[in-house]
């Protein structure tokens, strides 16, 4: 560990998405009539709107990035409130501020916060992720889906969604390919006040992406690989990884490194299956294969992270259960990902 903590870490510029493409209207008024909708959509929840919030929501996310006059500078560290007593950085959620989420990140490589959202609106939530892998089924055998619980949907900007199908094998779907699902994720994050966290830890607004918010459903015989999400995203960026069932026992979890990493790691090299994968050999060299660990979730609990983390699903042959979890990843508008299509908050 102490050899990386040394390694300064590269700048890699990132250049806002150009003004050229589709014209949208001012955030501003996108936002108002977002915030206008998801008003009538608490009172009564109507497909149409759901899926009219996708669009606009897209629309904004375009606006926010045209709009923004330049990188924001992260939180400055602030400790207070942060548990460290053991490897793992740890705040209750009603202490969680964009100061000790920085702190911790710096310190363990994460930040872990139980009962983010209550146990019992995550057990619901993993449900209607069942019901939304349901639905993408019976829609190829049957042509149909009632409820609306899943529907491709195709931005206007960004790279073309070429990873469904690699995302459907490990049982996961895009949280924006069901606009029902979509929102309840939003009020979910609503609830938390995460919000005004994740934009303080930014330093600007920020947004989401229709490519990398993912609703998961962890088969156990699914393995892990051990990767760095900055190492194929190439930006500033704050994941939230949420627990939405019990797992690390007999579901899978993760396996994560509790400490700083100020650059990547090699890539591609001896057994590694991918060219964005890492080795263990790598993993065990850099900081030894002792210091891993492999936490207990429970519904609700929650991990933060920046794209230097050093993670991956941590799989075992005994495990019988799939894991239910949703997985976030949240961008300044300045240093939005050219080749994702954002989803304005």
């Amino acid at each position: 560990m102490g050899l990386l903590r040394g390694v300064m870490r590269r700048e890699r510029h990132h250049e806002p998405a150009a003004p050229e493409g589709p014209t949208v209207e001012p955030f501003d008024v996108l936002s108002e009539e977002i915030a206008k909708l998801t008003a009538e959509n608490r009172r009564a929840r109507d497909r149409a709107v759901e899926r009219r919030l996708v669009a606009l929501r897209h629309d904004a996310g375009i606006a926010a990035t045209r709009e923004a006059s330049g990188s924001g500078g992260l939180a400055a560290p602030d400790a207070e409130g942060l548990r460290t007593e053991q490897p793992i950085s740890e705040v209750a959620p009603e202490s969680l501020t964009p100061g000790n989420l920085r702190a911790g990140i710096l310190r363990s490589g994460c930040v872990l916060v139980r009962q983010l959202i209550p146990a019992a609106e995550a057990t619901a939530f993993a449900d209607q992720i069942q019901r939304g892998w349901e639905a993408r089924e019976r829609l190829r055998l049957e042509g149909t889906d009632p409820d609306g619980y899943y529907e491709e949907w195709d931005p206007k900007v960004g790279t073309g969604v070429i990873g469904r199908p690699w995302l459907e094998k490990g049982g996961n779907f895009l949280a924006g390919d069901s606009p029902r699902m979509l929102f309840e994720m939003l009020e979910l994050f609503e609830r938390a006040n995460l919000l005004p966290v994740v934009a303080g830890y930014l330093g600007e607004r920020p947004l989401i992406s229709l490519h990398k918010s993912t609703l998961r459903r962890a088969d156990p015989r699914v393995a892990g690989r051990w990767h760095q999400d900055g190492k194929f995203m190439h930006v500033r960026a704050l994941n939230l990884w949420m627990a939405l069932s019990s797992c690390g026992a007999d579901a899978p979890g993760l396996d994560i490194y509790p400490g700083r990493l100020e650059d990547f790691l090699p890539t591609g090299t001896d057994d590694a299956p991918n060219d964005w994968t890492i080795a263990q050999r790598q993993v065990d060299e850099a900081v030894g294969s002792d210091s891993i660990v492999r936490p207990l979730f429970e519904p609700g609990d929650a991990i933060f992270f920046d794209e230097l983390f050093l993670h991956q699903t941590a799989t075992d042959p005994a495990m019988t259960r799939p894991r239910y979890a949703i997985e976030n990843w949240f961008f300044g508008a300045s240093q939005f990902p050219q080749d994702y299509a954002p989803l304005a908050l």
